[in-house]
């Protein structure tokens, strides 16, 4: 049995986990990481998960988040210009949501109610019927994100909460998405309308950082934030037919699998 199943599913393991997932522990672990001591962790933690450094600039390089937390070196990620293309926000694992009767339900014996994680009601309501896309990062992805489309932002509000894994084995135990501590910003686009994209901290993570929270006209592939040290989720909320997804990505969210995306990389197109 492996920690997270000890911690999600006995009755020991559950003891120890409110603890874990409070956010004071969560902020500790982010300011060791961001000493200088820490780089000590940066060899061991590139070999363990495998993560190649070329397409990276680690010319700056202070912290151990410095290095979670890398740019990408210039062109990497190329964001397309067409305005009816729906692009991924991040590099991560990809899995599309319907909302049904106001509900999202992303793995087996999980779901989320969209007023509980937005904690507005009517603003919830504009998605019924709609989308949910899950972006899922895990430690080895890129973990800076952009702008999904253009538009006039709303002022970013902060949700408060706990920080628990977003590995699948949680979100079968608990609504995680709308207990985890999160950042949403409301976006009016013309290509897709309304929309909602939502940053969800996660267990160690210690920070979301969003570059530029008050309200303002933001551009599609403009650097949004940062996550710190962890593995943590983006979600997007499209209403009623304003975008098609590309077939594959379907074809897998029906299966019930995740889709592996990168940044700027065309998801789908508007109606």
């Amino acid at each position: 049995m492996d920690i997270l199943h000890f911690l999600y599913q006995t009755t020991a393991g559950r003891v120890l986990l409110k603890p874990l997932t409070s956010r004071p522990v969560s902020q500790v672990c982010g300011k060791l990481l961001d000493t200088k001591a820490s780089k000590i962790l940066i060899e061991p933690f590139k070999r363990h998960y495998a993560i190649g450094t070329k397409e990276y600039d680690l010319s700056d390089i202070q912290s151990f988040n410095d290095f979670f937390c890398r740019p990408l070196k210039p062109g990497k990620r190329k964001i397309s210009s067409d305005p009816h293309t729906l692009i991924a926000p991040c590099d991560g694992l990809l899995t599309a949501v319907p909302i049904q009767d106001g509900s999202v339900f992303p793995v087996k014996q999980s779901q989320f109610d969209i007023v509980q994680l937005v904690r507005f009601k009517k603003l919830a309501e504009e998605f019924k019927g709609g989308t949910c896309l899950i972006f899922r990062l895990w430690v080895n992805h890129y973990h800076r994100y952009c702008y999904i489309e253009s538009g006039k932002k709303e002022h970013d509000f902060f949700i408060p909460g706990v920080l628990h894994t977003v590995q699948p084995v949680a979100l079968q135990n608990k609504p995680v998405f709308a207990e985890n501590c999160r950042s949403l910003s409301v976006i009016d686009t013309e290509s897709f309308g309304r929309l909602i994209q939502a940053e969800v901290g996660a267990m160690l993570v210690g920070r979301i950082v969003n570059n530029h929270p008050e309200a303002g006209t933001v551009k599609r592939g403009e650097e949004k934030g940062h996550f710190a040290y962890g593995g943590s989720t983006i979600l997007v909320l499209l209403k009623k037919d304003a975008a098609v997804l590309r077939e594959d990505i379907q074809k897998a969210s029906k299966l019930g699998a995740e889709f592996p995306v990168k940044m700027g990389e065309a998801i789908g197109k508007s109606v």
